[in-house]
Formats: C-alpha cells, structure tokens, sequence
C-alpha cells in the first residue's frame, strides 16, 4: 500500500472560530483550539489557506466567518474559493489555488453538495495527488466537509429513525480516506444508530463519529490524534457475530452483535491499519 504523505483533519462541527469576547476563551481558540491545529499542521501563519463554502447555503458569510477566524491566529494568506457549479471547480483560479495551497478547508453544510460540485474535477483529482504526494498539504473540513473525505459517505439519515434498515443514505464521497465513514455533530444529535447502520453495510469500514468542537488529525493515511473538547467514537465491526443487514427487508430493526466501539477524547490515538487505540495518559496535558 502506498505510503499517504499528506494529513487530513475531519472536524465535527461546529467549531470555535474565536468569536467569544471573552478573553480567557479567545486564548483558549489562540493556544487549543481545532483551527490552531489546522494552522500549526498546515505549516503555521504564513500557510496557503483556501477555505471552500461549496456545501453551506449561505457561502459568502461563512467563507467571512472563516477569513475572521484565521486572521485572528495570525494567518496572512487566506482565501476563498466560492464554488457553486462543476465548470467553477475547472477555472484556472481554482486550479492554481489548490496548486499553491498549503490548506483546503472545506466548511459545514450539504456534503453532497461538495461531491456533485467538485467530484471527479480537475482540483479533486489535484487534492487526491497533493494529498498523496505532498507531505506540507492538509485538507482539513468540519461537518460535511469532513464526511465528504470518505469514500462511502453519509449523505442522509434521519437519528430518530436509524438503525431500522434503509434509513441511512449512503452517496460516493471524495475518496480521500476510503477505509472511513465519518459521522459528525455526532453526539448533539444523537448519531449513534445512523453509524452502526453505516458500519453494518459496510463492516470492513471503521465508523468514526465526531463530537462538534472535535476532531481527528490523520497522518499516513493511517495515524489518526483525537483533538478538540469533545470525545470521538470509534465503531469497529470486524469481530462482529451477527448482522442481519444483508437479509432484511427496508424498514426493520437490525440486530448487530459485538461490535466494538471505543470512546476517545483529546490526546487519544487510533491506528486505522491495525484497529488499536492508545489512551493518552490521565496526567498528560491538553494538547
């Protein structure tokens, strides 16, 4: 297997931009937060950043929350790619921007939105290559640009009736992480059912589930760093004895026996290739 030289950074929403007037939080955002992360693995203040809005409906006001939120870590070269249509993902604009960047970061929204508009173009398959070749190149996305990274992707699924067969959408993502599904606001809106649904249709995928305010740096395309305030879930279905997804018809509860599942919080490693967490220390500091 080829060895990836780039990092991706799935996020789970929702998280801090720097936009409290509170000053002990705004040190919390400077020295902590997941954005520091994205701007200190990218190479620091003087990065490429591209952030792309293509999932949110309203991508002018967050491209200028995200513009805000970088200049307030010190980042002097920001921009926004506003894409809206697949001829937009072709512009020699965009091209020489994913080029040049050091960091793309997708934001929240309609993850299917960033699949039919960039999928398959000519930047997608310059982020593939950069990411696969460059070891000073990060996507990082929050929400749906984190479920976007993967290759089987999430595209719908109400909470409140997952896990009775069919209730999950599942759509083509990016590819950029395939041995992943990603879920995110995973625990505010109570996403567990619509991931194990997910890991049952695909059982040799790992589920991962974010919390907002909380991610996963992935290095390697393998070694993956819980970061942020909330906790990660991991749902591993490779030892599972019983699922009856394959049997069922749409519309009926599913049964699933021994799926693991690992809580993770900040500091906590996973590794993707051998399925095996390290816990970080309860006496080690907040990273």
């Amino acid at each position: 297997m080829k060895l990836i030289k780039g990092t991706l950074i799935p996020i789970g929403g929702n998280e801090d931009k720097g936009l409290d007037e509170n000053e002990m939080y705004t040190l919390e955002f400077i020295d902590e937060g997941i954005l520091y992360h994205v701007v200190k693995e990218s190479g620091g203040v003087n990065a490429n950043i591209v952030v792309i809005p293509t999932a949110s409906s309203i991508p002018v006001e967050v491209g200028e929350n995200y513009l805000s939120a970088f200049k307030k870590l010190g980042c002097k070269n920001i921009e926004v790619l506003d894409i809206r249509s697949k001829e937009d993902s072709e512009t020699e604009n965009a091209i020489e921007l994913v080029k040049n960047a050091n960091c793309i970061m997708f934001s929240g929204g309609d993850q299917s939105k960033i699949t039919d508009k960039i999928g398959d173009t000519t930047i997608h398959k310059i982020m593939l290559d950069r990411y696969q070749n460059d070891t000073d190149f990060v996507i990082a996305g929050t929400s749906a640009g984190a479920m976007a990274m993967a290759n089987q992707m999430i595209a719908g699924g109400s909470a409140t009736e997952a896990f009775i067969k069919g209730a999950v959408t599942m759509y083509n993502g990016l590819s950029l992480i395939p041995e992943l599904i990603v879920d995110t606001h995973f625990i505010r809106r109570g996403r567990f059912g619509r991931q194990s649904e997910a890991v049952a249709k695909y059982p040799n995928l790992i589920g991962i589930g974010l919390a907002e305010d909380t991610g996963m740096i992935i290095k390697n395309g393998n070694d993956c760093t819980v970061i942020g305030s909330g906790m990660t879930i991991v749902f591993d279905g490779s030892k599972l004895t019983h699922n009856n997804e394959k049997v069922l018809k749409e519309g009926t509860p599913m049964t699933m026996a021994n799926l693991t599942v690992h809580v993770l919080s900040n500091g906590d490693k996973f590794d993707i290739k051998n399925r095996k967490v390290s816990v970080l220390p309860i006496e080690a500091p907040f990273i």
